[in-house]
């Protein structure tokens, strides 16, 4: 028998229970923001609307489904299941959080700020929850396959991103490494950067847009559903030993960048997540490419 769907509904905690935390009472935390010239009626008020959109949301999930919540930081310890449809609540950059602990499952993104958030992933109102579920499991429900990138190193560990994966010294420092492409001859260019950036169309509104701005790039920016990625060496060195030849280009279908570490350690992390990184010691390599995997956005 199979089972019934579950509706996982994602969010993280509000600015307002994080002030809770670091001050212990509303009065502390009212206290310390007056401080600093900002009042706490606004933060109390953005956290009223967020449990009150994680409530509707959960009203409208159906009665013969299963339910369960995960807060952002337990993503990492939180098993989804292929039948799960996995519901979004908050800003558009949680949709990146989750997306790269999904195999498939469908995800539907609910805004709880409308005006205040992009809306780019989160697209929907907590009116529409009851719909979006039921399209979501529906055959020929209409969604967006959204590329990923994914980086798998030589020991096999795996990391899949929304929006861009990062590769550096987990201090911010000089990374050193050899950087070469799929197919290459010789172990590559040997160089030291401030790290390396592996873009999707998703992330071209971000980080990786910032990068080809500033570089001036001929390269057009993917779309989020094009198979396609851009990537940028950042603050490349020149030296007698480390060249600058290879600082940027794209990835297509099939297509991989290879990195071998020549440090003590450099960390690998997808969208922001620094907390849950690979860690690459000297010698180790790893491939970046287009993730077999796509983020299924429900629309």
């Amino acid at each position: 028998m199979s089972l019934a769907p579950r509706a996982v509904l994602v969010h993280r905690r509000t600015e307002y229970e994080e002030l809770l935390a670091r001050h212990g009472t509303h009065g502390q935390a009212a206290f310390f923001l007056s401080s600093r010239g900002r009042s706490i009626e606004e933060v109390v008020r953005r956290h009223e609307r967020t449990r009150q959109a994680l409530r509707e949301v959960a009203a409208a999930v159906p009665l013969t489904w299963r339910s369960a919540r995960v807060e952002r930081a337990d993503l990492d310890r939180f098993l989804f299941a292929p039948e799960d449809v996995v519901v979004v609540v908050g800003q558009d950059g949680l949709v990146a959080n989750t997306a790269k602990y999904l195999r498939g499952q469908p995800v539907v993104g609910i805004d709880t700020d409308p005006g205040r958030n992009p809306g780019v992933l989160v697209r929907h109102r907590c009116a529409d929850a009851a719909s979006l579920l039921r399209a979501a499991i529906a055959a020929g429900g209409r969604a967006e396959e959204l590329t990923m990138v994914e980086a798998v190193a030589d020991d096999t560990q795996r990391l899949l991103a929304l929006n861009e994966i990062y590769l550096g010294s987990p201090g911010h420092q000089t990374a050193r490494y050899r950087l070469g492409s799929d197919g290459d001859k010789g172990p590559g260019e040997a160089q030291a950067s401030s790290g390396v950036l592996v873009g999707t169309g998703t992330g071209a509104t971000g980080w990786l847009r910032s990068l080809w701005l500033e570089r001036g790039s001929s390269a057009g920016l993917p779309a989020p559903c094009e198979r396609r990625l851009l990537w940028f060496v950042r603050e490349a060195w020149p030296s007698p030993t480390t060249g600058t030849t290879k600082v940027a280009g794209e990835l297509g279908r099939g297509q991989g960048l290879q990195l071998t570490v020549e440090s003590d350690r450099i960390v690998v992390f997808g969208d922001g997540m620094e907390g849950d990184a690979l860690e690459l010691t000297w010698g180790q390599s790893v491939r970046l490419g287009i993730a077999g995997t796509s983020l299924h956005l429900v629309t």
